[in-house]
């Protein structure tokens, strides 16, 4: 025999903007900061290679924190940037005695601003490794930092037939060497590197996303702290699937929640219970990708789209369609309403974070990323096979 239905209430919760922002605060919170040391001089594409994976300008990115003489700190939410500028000739310290003190000043930061992982940039156009480049990648694998040795606007070409892009002989020559360093005479030559990725941040005649990028990405990841993976999946902007790897389980969640709040059949009128459970997991996604909605919407448009696109209205709306489903919010129901609601805001998410939305227009745009009846059908069905 099916459960009764709860009471009806009279008065609906009132629902606020308020489990959208605790959650979202939560959640970057608990993602962190991943820190990224660029070492190299001016002209090198530093500013560009930041830019293209993390989508934000390096001299742009939050407030740049001067903290010596040489390196500046830039923080933006879980992105955080050091900045190591290029060492001036004839200077009385060498340069890896001055990036000796600098590592020293970022050793007694606070923790969340510690280095994860150094992209030590080289122009690919004058491949070569100084002495000093030699003495200053030893400095930070010494102070426990991998490095990956990034060559920076490499002219590929495209072969015609098989569409493979290759770098210029001596850019492949230089790479080789790298993975193998010799001196004059053939002994080997001790240089830390943990990877050697060849980069462009643009196509040919500066349009396109450019090459090698993605390895680069992939890379770090690898050698990111595992405790500080999930900051850079977050931070860069190259690879979705990491995201959405990181959204699904959220949404997941949230819907067997949901589904546990509507075991005992709930009335329409009631559905506002569904609101804060599905608002905490758009505030999640939204820390995933990196939106700061805060700034993008008032809280009275958060509040209303929570109304909207959360629990009674939708229900109202589907309730009418599903055959025998009644007056009443189930489990099943309840369930696919919040995973269909959550699918919807990711996409919105992507869009956004890929600028394929302008952020400005999200209040006019984000009504056109609510689930629709088939979608939560879908959901029902793949909640029953999954069974």
């Amino acid at each position: 025999m099916a459960p009764e239905p709860r009471g009806s209430s009279t008065d609906e919760p009132e629902i606020t903007d308020q489990s959208f922002l605790d959650a979202n605060a939560q959640a970057k919170a608990h993602y962190g900061r991943f820190n990224l040391a660029v070492v190299g001089g001016t002209g090198v594409g530093k500013s560009s290679l930041v830019n293209a994976v993390f989508g934000r300008d390096l001299a742009k990115v939050g407030k740049g924190l001067p903290v010596t003489r040489g390196v500046h700190y830039f923080q933006d939410n879980s992105l955080g940037i050091w900045d190591f500028e290029g060492f001036e000739i004839g200077s009385r310290e060498t340069p890896a005695e001055i990036l000796r003190r600098n590592l020293h000043t970022i050793s007694e930061r606070p923790a969340n601003e510690q280095v994860s992982v150094v992209w030590y940039c080289v122009l690919s156009q004058l491949p070569r490794l100084t002495p000093p480049d030699i003495d200053m990648i030893k400095e930070l694998d010494a102070a426990g930092l991998p490095v990956i040795l990034v060559l920076t606007k490499v002219d590929w070409s495209k072969n015609p037939v098989t569409g493979k892009r290759s770098a210029p002989d001596d850019v492949e020559e230089f790479r080789a060497w790298l993975e193998d360093p010799v001196d004059e005479n053939g002994a080997s030559i001790d240089i830390p590197i943990q990877r050697v990725i060849l980069t462009s941040t643009s196509g040919k005649h500066g349009k396109g996303k450019g090459h090698g990028l993605g390895e680069l990405v992939t890379e770090t990841l690898a050698l990111s702290p595992e405790n500080e993976k999930d900051a850079f999946r977050i931070a860069q902007r190259l690879n979705l699937p990491w995201k959405r790897e990181m959204a699904r389980p959220v949404i997941a969640a949230a819907a067997s929640a949901a589904a546990a709040a509507a075991a005992i059949p709930v009335p329409v009128a009631d559905a506002a219970i569904l609101a804060p459970i599905q608002l905490t997991m758009i505030g999640r996604i939204s820390a995933i990708y990196d939106l700061e909605l805060k700034t993008m919407l008032s809280a009275g448009a958060l509040a209303q789209m929570g109304v909207q696109i959360t629990g009674q209205a939708l229900a109202r709306s589907f309730l009418k369609l599903i055959p025998g489903a009644g007056s009443v919010i189930g489990a099943g129901v309840a369930f696919a309403l919040t995973s269909a609601t959550g699918e919807g805001w990711l996409r919105l998410s992507e869009q956004v974070h890929t600028g394929k939305l302008d952020i400005d227009k999200i209040e006019k745009s984000w009504g056109q990323y609510v689930p629709t009846f088939f979608d939560v059908v879908r959901k029902m069905t793949e909640n029953r096979l999954t069974k």
